[in-house]
């Protein structure tokens, strides 16, 4: 089968069913395992480089009001040339990938018609249904199988550990910090699951700009912050602002030094296998006392 992934989640999971050598092109995003790294890039980015979070949401603000309502342009020569059988793209989000309206638009022009599957998860347990549903479409049944079947185990053990807990501490999880959006569809969930207390977001809903005196008031004991696209240390960068907030220091989180940055890029805003060790790293900053 000639596959080609518009979603760096996708290429995720394709790979862990062990079609490498299947898939002939990704986007510009795709960075893991690292051998996707070597594929030939079929998207780009409309963003200009180097801008601050509060220019990346203005831009992205205003591009998805305008005509084009993409952020990401298509390679349709590119595609014409693979002459793909199977194309992974999603609805769910304009920000992370090409629009799906784009994505049709471009495979109505190929003289073969490929199929064309929708991955759309707002949980986990949609997440995971997307792994066995590529499983069933390129006949990777078993190491669909085989793959839910440790990931289950992972949730399952997450579980286990932190129904010991005596409490829920109450747990801020940030998707950006200028502006501040709360946490969306799964990373709520995510927070519930690791035995924690999310008093932001909503499960199985968009992430949503929230007001800092939100924040505030929901005195939160473990702040995550983990920034849509940006690594680790990207995200860091915009710490400080944050920190100088009013009422920054007297949190219980700033407090007790339970503020933690991580890889959203790589983990909690890619719906694919390591969504599971997103899960695993809130456990251990939710209930350190718990999980090591």
């Amino acid at each position: 089968m000639r596959i080609v992934s518009l979603l760096p989640s996708a290429t995720e999971i394709l790979c862990a069913l062990g079609l490498e050598d299947e898939l002939l092109a990704v986007t510009h995003e795709c960075d893991y395992p690292a051998a996707a790294r070597a594929k030939p890039r079929i998207t780009k980015s409309l963003l200009a480089p180097n801008l601050t979070s509060g220019e990346i949401d203005q831009a992205v603000s205003s591009q998805l009001t305008s005509d084009a309502h993409s952020l990401y342009t298509i390679d349709r020569a590119l595609l014409a040339e693979l002459a793909p059988d199977l194309i992974v793209t999603q609805k769910l989000c304009e920000v992370c990938a090409v629009a799906y309206d784009e994505v049709i638009d471009a495979v109505g022009a190929l003289p073969h018609l490929p199929l064309v599957v929708n991955l759309e998860p707002s949980s986990l347990e949609e997440v995971l249904d997307d792994i066995a549903r590529l499983g069933g479409v390129t006949g990777r049944h078993a190491a669909a199988k085989e793959l839910l079947a440790e990931l289950d185990g992972r949730v399952e053990r997450v579980r286990r550990v932190v129904a010991q807990a005596e409490r829920r501490p109450r747990t801020a999880f940030l998707e950006w910090l200028d502006p501040l959006f709360c946490g969306g569809h799964w990373n709520p969930e995510l927070v519930e699951i690791a035995g924690g207390a999310e008093g932001l977001g909503q499960k199985f809903a968009p992430s949503r700009r929230v007001a800092w005196e939100d924040v505030i008031a929901f005195n939160p004991e473990v702040m995550v912050i983990s920034c849509c696209g940006f690594t680790a240390e990207r995200a860091a960068q915009d710490v400080p602002a944050l920190e100088a907030r009013p009422g920054f220091a007297d949190l219980p989180c700033a407090r007790s030094g339970r503020v933690h940055v991580v890889d959203g890029n790589a983990f909690f805003s890619r719906p694919g296998p390591r969504l599971v060790e997103s899960l695993e790293m809130l456990a251990r900053f939710i209930h350190p006392e718990l999980v090591s």
